[in-house]
């Protein structure tokens, strides 16, 4: 997984989303990570399988994946500086939606069309005034 994420962050480099608004950048990209994984649903379900049932003895590889997450998130969000407390709120809130969408699409409850729209709803968050702004 983490090689996975590694490569769409270097091609996400190469090829950033075209969009100005943060909250659509970050959509676009989680769908880009998304499509991805669809060209390959076995793959995609032995990582989010490795990550879901992994123990404690891998924790520092499921918590670079998170990292690697977060730092994806955070550079489509755009932005200069330190991330605010509220925000990276939002960016944990975001990869915890696009995981859960992720897995309801691998075990067919969940249609692209849905999960397109789960993720995009999410990303509200990371412009939005909610609990915690200001």
């Amino acid at each position: 997984m983490h090689d996975q994420l590694e490569q769409l962050h270097t091609a996400l480099h190469r090829h950033p989303p075209a969009v100005q608004d943060p909250s659509a950048r970050v959509a676009e990209t989680l769908m880009r990570a998304f499509r991805q994984l669809q060209r390959e649903p076995l793959l995609a379900d032995a990582m989010v399988r490795a990550l879901n049932f992994g123990d404690r003895s891998v924790c520092a590889e499921v918590d670079a994946v998170s990292e690697l997450t977060t730092a994806i998130v955070l550079d489509a969000m755009g932005g200069s500086g330190e991330p605010s407390p509220r925000q990276l709120s939002a960016v944990r809130v975001v990869g915890h939606t696009w995981h859960s969408a992720l897995v309801s699409w691998l075990s067919g409850r969940s249609s692209i069309a849905q999960v397109t729209v789960d993720v995009e709803t999410v990303c509200t968050l990371i412009t939005g005034d909610g609990p915690g702004s200001a």
